[in-house]
This record gives C-alpha cells, sequence and structure tokens, in this order.
C-alpha cells in the first residue's frame, strides 16, 4: 500500500494566482466513463470523487482506485445519508486505506431519505473517532452563501459541531468574492477556525454553467455573476467561463491574516480538459520546465 503525500501548503503571503490554481483540488463526477477524466487530469493534480444517491458508494471506491493506480492523488467524498450502519462506515474506511488514501471530504448528501442511521456529515465524524482509520485530513462542507433547505442558524451550528472532527472546510460554489469574504469574517468571528478551500467553477460553457449552478442552489451567487459579468450576453455568445477574476480575488482575501484559506477546489463538471488547459495556462513552467 502506498500512502498519499500532504498537500503542498499556500502561505498567506504566496496567494498567487499559479499558486492557488497549483494546489487546488479537482472534483470528478464518477459517471460512466469518468476514467477519462481522471486520465485528464495534470499528473500532480489532487483529485476528489463525488458521492452521490444516484451512484452510490460502490462508484465512489471504483474510481477512486482507478485514480489511484493512475498515480493521481484522490480524496473520496462520503455522504452521510449513503451509508447504511457502522459495520458499512468502517468497510468504505478501510477500502480507502487500503488505497493508500489519507484525505476523505465527509458531506451530509443530497438522498431524500437516509440508507441508514446517518443523517448529517457530523454523526459520521463522531463514529470515525472511534476507529482505527489512518486518516490523517476530514474535511467537511461549509455554504457562504445559504443552503437552499437549511437555514443559516442551523448551518452555522452544524458546521461548529463539525469543527471539533474535521481539520479542513471546503466551501459551495462561489462567483461572489465580496460574499465570500463577509462570510469568511463571520465564520471568524463566531470561532470557526478550519482552514478553507474555496470552490470555485472550473471553465465551462457559460450557459451550462448557470443551468448547473441553479440545481445546486447558488442562484444568489449566479445573480452577481449575471450583474458584474453580463452573465446573458455570454450565454447568447456561447462563451466560456473564465475563473481568473474570482481566483485573484480569492488570493487577495487569502493574503490577509487570520484568512485561514488553504487552496482551492474546483468544481470541474467533468469538464477536466478544460480545467487542464487553463490550468497550464496559469502556472507558468520553470525553466527546467517543471512545474513551479
Amino acid at each position: 500500500m502506498t500512502t498519499q503525500q500532504p498537500y503542498p501548503r499556500s502561505r498567506p503571503a504566496a496567494m498567487s494566482l499559479a499558486g492557488l490554481v497549483r494546489t487546488a483540488t479537482v472534483e470528478i463526477i464518477p459517471l460512466k466513463g469518468a476514467d477519462a477524466q481522471i486520465q485528464a487530469a495534470p499528473a500532480d493534480a489532487t483529485v476528489t470523487v463525488t458521492c452521490s444517491p444516484k451512484f452510490g458508494l460502490a462508484r465512489t471506491l471504483e474510481y477512486c482506485a482507478i485514480a489511484t493506480r493512475s498515480n493521481r492523488r484522490v480524496v473520496p467524498h462520503l455522504a452521510a445519508r449513503m451509508v447504511e450502519n457502522r459495520a458499512a462506515l468502517r468497510e468504505f474506511v478501510a477500502r480507502i486505506t487500503d488505497l493508500g488514501v489519507t484525505d476523505l471530504y465527509v458531506i451530509g448528501g443530497d438522498g431524500d431519505r437516509p440508507v441508514g442511521i446517518y443523517s448529517e456529515a457530523s454523526q459520521v465524524l463522531e463514529d470515525l473517532r472511534g476507529l482505527d482509520h489512518g486518516l490523517t485530513r476530514l474535511g467537511v462542507g461549509c455554504y457562504p452563501e445559504g443552503h437552499p433547505t437549511v437555514d443559516d442558524d442551523r448551518l452555522w451550528e452544524s458546521l461548529a459541531r463539525k469543527q471539533k472532527l474535521a481539520t479542513y472546510m471546503v466551501s459551495q460554489l462561489c462567483f461572489d468574492a465580496r460574499a465570500l469574504e463577509d462570510w469568511l469574517l463571520q465564520a471568524r468571528g463566531r470561532g470557526i477556525t478550519l482552514p478553507l478551500r474555496v470552490g470555485v467553477a472550473g471553465p465551462l460553457k457559460v450557459a451550462k454553467l448557470a443551468e448547473l449552478s441553479l440545481r445546486i442552489g447558488v442562484g444568489q451567487s449566479l445573480r452577481y455573476l449575471s450583474k458584474q459579468h453580463g452573465l446573458v450576453g455570454n450565454v447568447l455568445l456561447g462563451r466560456t467561463y473564465d475563473p481568473e477574476p474570482f481566483v485573484d480575488a480569492v488570493g487577495k482575501i487569502g493574503s490577509a491574516d487570520g484568512s485561514g484559506i488553504e487552496g482551492l477546489h474546483v468544481f470541474s463538471f467533468n469538464q477536466v480538459a478544460q480545467y487542464a488547459a487553463w490550468r497550464a495556462a496559469a502556472v507558468p513552467p520553470t525553466a527546467g520546465g517543471q512545474v513551479s
């Protein structure tokens, strides 16, 4: 069994576009044929494999195995509502640690009804604490622009509970850097100290991005994008969303003392080749031809 290496960490003073993009995680949905998406990811990139009611835990494990066989560092997602019981949790963790995985991202999940005893991420995290699992990083979700079905008070209460059991947090998809900064200031004021990986959309046709953003509940941020960047015109012209202005803004926020921004989490929507091309343009090679 091989052990995955830890993330390269970006310090607050080094929140450049190249540094943020180079250390980003890139999310892959385990649709049929997603092995091609994994192969399209840069060789040094960390890929995350989602977990949804439609595909089940087995599909997540299948593509995590494919990613590790291709020498990619991989972070599985685990949806609490898809785990039947503690035995199933132990089995999932054993499977990923056998692959050399040391980082797990735990979410509540989108299923309408839990398949078993878990309904939220904090319950899974509590039971993980009692396992000799070998995981060194545990991530949880956070929602700077709110959740379509959960009110803000419950979101803050949940994040405070999860903080005691996790090592970092990942935000929902966001386009509005000011909203992100305001939320982060509020989080730090509430005693939330977890390092943050900021959710950002990868390059994608604007029309498709708008459709997907509404579906996952980030309409407020989408309205900002529409107002500030002429979303309707870009849709009509068939243009592709460019993440660079938002990432630049994240870099400025991340350079502030106490921001606790660790890096980016890129929602690729399985457009990994486009992400890889954008990444290559954003991360210049050194004189020796290696990524700096």
